[in-house]
């Protein structure tokens, strides 16, 4: 799932991309993906495009005043055109869902891949329109947050697990499972650990890492060809992703704990004392 850097880079290589030109036409092959209606995706047609930005893990182009907003979700991607294609769109293997065809012939298409549909699409007036932005937490990157709002966001969480905290979008915006991993890999801290327990020095030194981690990704991410991001990803993770292989922190074996459908990675050296931590799904099953 693409996250806060991945979706920033993607961001500024649309906006260097699309600003100033005039949108010419629009398809929409995924009808299930637009979840608005009020406004059709043909009133973009003739719109000159202003900026591409980020809500968290929402991609907001805007078009004077008509906004474009998608989410990836898990398994959806961007594909950049310089030219885009002549032939008709049709949703086939690509698993395109949406085609933007700019005025000099570029555009860019959104694509997703297997079964589980959550690509998501809105033309709107406002973003705030958007259910899913007008429940956003703070951006962590965001200058006005401090590490005083950092240690207020912990205390309201309670004793929920922090790595929960850290991905859950109406708490902060833009982080998901992959980055949280590395998150609190570099935090040394378990993701089972309780919120609310974190002492100030703690959470202050959490917060450090959450600017660090994300910040040091975006610089990385941005820049990067669209089509390379995913694999630029996967390439500077040191946790996630990586079970089986050693840290390259303290040697320890990177172990996982499983879900029903997602799973986390994490280094017993570094973050939890040398103690394994629970496999729930393996637990169940030797019930």
């Amino acid at each position: 799932m693409p996250e806060l850097p991945e979706v920033a880079a993607v961001a500024a290589a649309l906006h260097d991309k699309t600003q100033g030109r005039v949108i010419a036409e629009g398809h929409l092959v995924s009808f299930a993906a637009l979840k608005t209606f009020r406004i059709g995706l043909d009133a973009l047609a003739g719109l000159e495009v202003g900026s591409v930005t980020r809500h968290g893990k929402f991609i907001d182009l805007d078009a004077q005043g008509v906004h474009l907003i998608f989410h990836l979700a898990r398994a959806g991607w961007v594909q950049w055109h310089d030219e885009a294609p002549a032939v008709p769109a049709r949703r086939g293997k690509s698993g395109l869902a949406l085609r933007i065809v700019l005025d000099d012939g570029s555009g860019f298409s959104l694509t997703e891949a297997g079964t589980q549909k959550g690509l998501a699409v809105h033309v709107v007036e406002d973003p705030a329109e958007v259910p899913g932005i007008a429940a956003l937490g703070p951006d962590p990157l965001a200058e006005e947050f401090t590490a005083a709002d950092f240690r207020a966001v912990l205390a309201k969480a309670g004793r929920s697990q922090v790595k929960g905290v850290l991905r859950d979008q109406k708490i902060l915006a833009g982080i998901g499972n992959a980055y949280s991993d590395e998150i609190l890999h570099a935090a040394k801290l378990s993701p089972f650990k309780p919120a609310n327990s974190l002492s100030d020095e703690e959470a202050d030194a959490l917060f450090g890492h959450v600017r660090e981690v994300l910040s040091g990704a975006v610089d990385a991410a941005v820049g990067t060809p669209i089509a390379e991001l995913k694999d630029a990803k996967r390439a500077g993770m040191r946790v996630h992703g990586r079970t089986g292989e050693e840290c390259e922190v303290c040697g320890a074996t990177i172990a996982e704990v499983s879900f029903a459908d997602s799973s986390l990675q994490y280094c017993s050296g570094c973050q939890t004392g040398g103690k394994p931590l629970a496999d729930r799904r393996m637990s169940r099953l030797l019930k």
